[in-house]
């Protein structure tokens, strides 16, 4: 076993999963900045009152941020997540609104690891700013919805609620304390500790010794202002008009404080119930001013990369994308002309790799049929002289009608200065 390996929770991205990854945040990125969002990158390292006003009764604030003092005596923290370091950018530099902003990044959270969890993961997210528009709650949700779509995924189910006004909340939220209060000895342990902390949070859990006295609880809807019940009738409108199929789920109260109305979840069908979220986001007030802004609207959503690819797999879509070269060099003259060759065929937009260290022609053949490559092009001392190389296919499913090589029925000699327009007239 290797000394020196991933601390738990963390773990390495290889070819081709990393370009993977790479090709889902382009996809993210097309479908937002088409919808007018613009890309923000902020610091992974924030000081830890960015994230203190989570909430106190926040599982990211209270266990789970990586913080420490840096040699400067400041105590920071490795992001948690990424909202609050998009407001604390909106307070800094005080941008027009509405502000639509994308993301994509690390961030860092020490809980149990587990399938399609770590302590290090990324999300892509994006986050509107100073707008207080119920149709801007449909644009943010429809967005999600697409990109999911752009992906291949068929097998995801999108759950809205509502937490209504400030005042609706702790309306409900005092209904809520006193009902779980009445039943306190039929909670799980585990309940009653999130009970002191958070009421709403109950509503989040999994365990089937709490589902009962959840499934009694009261509904926020019943709590309502005049005001709320307008802007969640209009959400559901907008999403009606755009036929993006939904589920009222009263037990939806994100994880986060900060949220205020609209809340949403995307789910994968395909993954086990207890950890099917792929993402979700919601509407929130008051995060902006307790960083020292001025009170501003905000509306957005975060995307787990983990745990959408697991959904991706499960449906067949999105595969990793073939790395494999379309050309593979082979120099018995010394490895210069190699050098030459593959810079010319990357220049014209062909990728092209090589063997090192001279090796022999049969190991670089060998070398070359690994690497995937449709042609080999070969270049010894008689090509040399001659100011030719040979074009050798290297797969046997190439199309007679775009292929002169197999039209010719195996390799081809070309001139040198003809070779790019060869294997541009050869190449699909």
């Amino acid at each position: 076993m290797p000394e020196f390996q991933t601390s738990p929770g963390m773990r390495d991205i290889l070819p081709p999963e990393s370009a993977r990854w790479r090709r889902f945040v382009h996809v993210f990125a097309d479908v937002a900045e088409r919808a007018g969002y613009g890309q923000v990158i902020s610091p992974m390292l924030e000081d830890l009152g960015v994230f203190q006003r989570l909430g106190d009764a926040t599982d990211v604030v209270t266990k789970e941020m990586y913080d420490f003092v840096d040699k400067g005596g400041r105590h920071v923290a490795l992001r948690p997540e990424l909202t609050a370091s998009v407001c604390r950018a909106f307070v800094q530099h005080r941008p027009i609104t509405p502000w639509k902003v994308w993301y994509t990044g690390s961030q860092f959270r020490y809980e149990k690891p587990q399938r399609g969890r770590y302590r290090q993961f990324d999300q892509v997210g994006i986050e509107v700013l100073g707008a207080d528009d119920p149709y801007l709650d449909v644009e943010v949700i429809a967005l999600g919805w697409e990109f999911y779509r752009a992906l291949g995924l068929q097998q995801v189910r999108l759950l809205l609620n509502s937490l209504g006004e400030p005042d609706d909340r702790a309306r409900y939220v005092a209904a809520l304390q006193a009902h779980f209060e009445a039943h306190l000895d039929a909670l799980s342990p585990e309940s009653r500790t999130t009970l002191q902390k958070n009421p709403l949070r109950v509503l989040d859990s999994k365990r089937p010794q709490d589902a009962e006295v959840i499934a009694a609880a009261p509904r926020i809807a019943d709590f309502y202002s005049p005001d709320a019940a307008a802007h969640f009738e209009a959400v559901q409108a907008g999403l009606h008009a755009l036929d993006i199929p939904f589920t009222i789920d009263a037990k939806l109260v994100r994880g986060l404080d900060y949220y205020r109305r609209t809340t949403f979840e995307y789910q994968g069908l395909t993954l086990d119930s207890a950890q099917n979220a792929l993402g979700g986001g919601g509407r929130y007030d008051g995060l902006v001013e307790s960083l020292g802004g001025p009170a501003t609207h905000g509306v957005g959503f975060a995307l787990g990369l983990d745990r959408t690819l697991l959904a991706c797999d499960d449906e067949g879509v999105f595969a990793p994308p073939v790395t494999d070269v379309q050309v593979f060099v082979v120099d018995t003259t010394g490895g210069l002309e190699a050098v030459r060759l593959t810079a010319e065929l990357r220049a014209a937009g062909f990728s092209a790799d090589r063997a090192f260290e001279n090796r022999s022609m049969k190991s670089q053949m060998k070398a070359a049929d690994r690497s995937g490559a449709t042609f080999a092009v070969i270049v010894g001392t008689n090509e040399l002289e001659a100011g030719t190389v040979v074009v050798r296919p290297l797969r046997s499913d190439l199309d007679p009608a775009s292929s002169a090589e197999k039209q010719a029925g195996g390799q081809q000699a070309v001139p040198r200065n003809d070779l790019i327009d060869h294997l541009k007239k050869a190449l699909p």
